[in-house]
């Protein structure tokens, strides 16, 4: 089995000093509990992050803790001071919590500095990992603290298996592109072949950022970038079910139960238990107790509150701001609704052990978890454990993750004070059929989706992604068969697409005129003796006419609907058949005029509905709804419909690019005396790609999935090649100086790579 390399901000235990001495005390949360289940079953595991404040330690010292931590399978990367207040504080918490928070007025967006020690710190772990890494561990990366990890540790460790989990929400579009640092985020991110959320729903946003921001269109749940094939995935996290039953069961917990309800007979008890942080609703909640007794004043004295806020980020000024406005709030609301024996909130501001909640949760009628937006909330999860007699009621946020899970609880918007007011009155009257109905469902979805099933899950779709993927982004140069083919040809034979292989996409089709540099280059390649160069393009032929006419070259337009050889007129390839274009530019013109930036291009055997200037999301969509009602709308015309890069064309059947090989290489391409080289980047060229026979060579330009047994990584490495096959004596000779530079710059290279 392979070893997982665990990276997280913090250890499962952290370090608490005293004069020159420590302690190690288990760290709090569900990613320490689930981790450690991961590494005492079957899975080896190392756990990279940091120990807590180890400054005061002699050196001594520290190297004793680092061999005790180390003896425990965890590695200690320690942090100045300097690095926490900036990483940690400053801008993990004081920009990116906030805002994938939906808090956009408490982030700070002028925390360069911080942006530094963000970048310094998630460095710094990179190089902690790779100092750990071997040849077949996976590297599992956690959370908000180190989004700009796995790219480091991709450009450190080209090989490596990596998988990031996200444990917060990731925020809508409109809200994560006020961050100035997005691009820098959302690109950290692209170094994991695997990028996991707790719903679908934040796996989505992140589908949307990355169409709007970098151009990039998941299909389903993958998408290609830099030569790799990414996966992204929703994996709820939960909770160890099978302890908290043990636990519940325990008769010492019984009997804790027992004083709980002995104290106030008859009154319903309501429990709230969350970190003191302003994204887990508090005041609200308040606040909808205040109106519960508003609109129900006969509930007085038959309930009582119990808020437990566990101490959280004390020393950082915006939470203790939010611990004051907590106390007056519940001051005032005690001091306008209690009596000489009962008040409606009991608010407890103090870290309580599980041992205690456990009690209260077994203990308690109605649980309220009406966070503002969460991750998920296993609190929720906690709760449902406990009622072993399947009674109680959950009172869930819908902005909780966990609601997306748990419909059967009663759901509300936190936001609306009211509404939450009425769902409390109907929770501490409802009878206990209706709890048992509702209760019964999710505990059983819990009991089946537990922390170990999460792991497993995840850990399933990471041994997916390590399967050798065509799409590698590795440098290799080409075979030695390939050289020898080369080597011993009479004559090379090079098949060049143009959009997206000689040139990079432009906005509009007239936009990708060819420059100088690339006019003198296939002249170049054209006047070699033993070369023969064609361009098969989807361009209508007057375009390729004007821009290469003057050149001894081929040219094929449209897809090969059209052809020219060096010299010869334009023939056409097939029968033209304009008949059905009028019906299909009407739709395509309609589509344009709902889609602001999308234009449709005549051809004589084709049509084309660009959108590459248009909203991507909203060009994406529209592309995909043009495709499907035209291919129902020509089931009986002879057309067919294609989606390449931003476009929808409809071309005349019977012409595609594979179908003018004959014409090209008549006589001779079965010959292996006759080498050629197609390259292409879209779909389109995937018909040719197919067309060749074994002997020759398909070179894919970018990323994806393909028929080519060889890759080059954009336009600029294949003008590269080409300058260097213009240039040599002897195109073998090129092939092989090609797969010598494997130290050469992956942008910059002539090695053909291996698909």
């Amino acid at each position: 089995m392979p070893r997982y390399l665990i990276v997280s901000n913090r250890l499962p235990v952290t370090v608490v000093t005293a004069g020159d001495g420590y302690e190690l005390k288990p760290s709090v949360g569900g990613l320490a509990t689930a981790m450690t289940g991961l590494g005492g079953g079957e899975h080896d595991t190392l756990w990279i992050g940091w120990p807590g404040d180890t400054t005061a330690l002699s050196e001594e010292m520290r190297e004793r803790l680092d061999g005790e931590l180390r003896g425990r399978g965890l590695v200690p990367l320690h942090l100045s001071v300097a690095d926490v207040e900036g990483f940690y504080e400053g801008f993990s918490n004081g920009v990116l919590w906030p805002l994938f928070h939906y808090q956009i007025e408490r982030v700070n967006m002028d925390a360069w500095r911080d942006w530094e020690a963000y970048e310094s710190v998630n460095r710094q772990f990179a190089e902690a990992v790779a100092a750990q890494w071997r040849e077949g561990d996976r590297i599992w990366i956690h959370d908000y603290h180190l989004m700009l990890a796995p790219a480091m540790i991709r450009r450190l460790l080209p090989k490596a298996r990596i998988g990031f989990f996200l444990h917060i929400p990731f925020p809508s579009l409109e809200v994560f592109r006020t961050l100035p640092w997005r691009r820098e985020v959302v690109t950290g991110l692209l170094g994991a072949d695997l990028i996991g959320f707790h719903t679908y729903g934040y796996q989505r946003h992140f589908a949307s950022c990355l169409l709007r921001m970098m151009s990039l269109d998941v299909v389903v749940d993958e998408f290609h970038w830099q030569g790799r094939t990414v996966r992204l995935g929703s994996f709820p996290i939960s909770i160890d079910t099978a302890d908290f039953i043990t636990r519940a069961s325990d008769p010492a917990t019984e009997e804790a139960v027992a004083k709980i309800t002995g104290k106030t007979p008859g009154v319903k008890l309501l429990l709230g238990v969350d970190r003191l942080d302003y994204s887990k609703g508090l005041p609200q909640r308040f606040l909808a107790i205040e109106r519960l007794l508003e609109i129900d004043p006969t509930l007085a004295g038959r309930f009582r509150f119990v808020q437990i806020a566990a101490p959280s980020r004390t020393n950082v000024e915006t939470y203790a701001q939010f611990r004051r406005q907590l106390d007056e709030l519940v001051g005032r609301i005690n001091g306008r609704f209690s009596t000489t024996d009962w008040a409606p909130i009991q608010y407890l501001y103090r870290a309580t052990p599980i041992e205690e909640i456990i009690p209260l949760y077994c203990a308690a009628d109605v649980m309220i978890v009406t966070p503002l937006a969460d991750g998920m909330n296993l609190v929720a999860k906690e709760y449902l454990a406990c009622r072993i007699h399947d009674d109680g009621v959950l009172v869930l946020s819908e902005f909780a993750g966990a609601a997306w899970e748990l419909g059967e609880a009663v759901h509300v918007n936190p936001y609306n004070v009211h509404q939450t007011a009425l769902a409390l009155q109907q929770a501490i009257l409802m009878d206990p059929a209706e709890q048992h109905a509702r209760m019964v469902p999710m505990r059983q979805r819990i009991r089946k989706w537990d922390i170990h099933a999460w792991v497993g899950s995840f850990i399933a779709a990471m041994e997916a992604t390590a399967r050798p993927q065509r799409e590698t982004a590795e440098d290799t140069p080409p075979s030695p068969a390939d050289i020898a083919l080369m080597h011993s040809a009479r004559r090379l034979h090079l098949l060049l697409d143009y959009d997206g292989t000689l040139v990079p996409f432009a906005a509009r089709p007239e936009l990708a005129e060819p420059d100088p540099a690339l006019l003198d280059l296939l002249r170049a390649l054209a006047s070699h003796p033993r070369l023969s160069v064609h361009i098969i393009s989807g361009r209508p032929r007057t375009v390729l006419d004007g821009w290469f006419g003057s050149l001894p070259l081929g040219l094929h337009a449209e897809h090969g609907f059209w052809s020219r050889f060096a010299g010869g007129k334009w023939h056409a390839n097939a029968v033209v058949n304009q008949s059905w274009k009028e019906r299909i530019r009407a739709v395509m013109e309609d589509f344009a005029a709902c889609t602001p930036g999308a234009f449709v291009e005549e051809k004589e055997a084709a049509l084309c509905w660009h959108y590459r200037l248009a909203d991507p999301e909203l060009g994406r969509n529209q592309s995909r709804e043009l495709a499907l009602h035209l291919t129902s709308f020509l089931a009986n015309l002879p057309v067919e419909v294609l989606r390449g890069h931003r476009i929808v064309e409809v071309r005349q059947q019977g012409a595609n690019k594979g179908i003018i090989l004959p014409s090209i290489l008549t006589g001779i391409i079965a010959s292996p005396e006759e080498f050629v080289m197609a390259f292409g980047d879209d779909r389109t060229d995937e018909d040719l790609f197919a067309a060749l026979p074994e002997h020759c060579m398909a070179i894919k330009v970018g990323d994806g999935p393909t028929h080519a047994t060889r890759r080059l990584r954009n336009p600029e490495a294949v003008r590269k090649f080409l300058r260097d096959l213009a240039q040599g004596n002897d195109p073998a000779k090129t092939a092989a100086r090609a797969a010598t530079s494997s130290s050469a710059p992956a942008a910059n290279t002539a090695a053909i790579r291996t698909a």
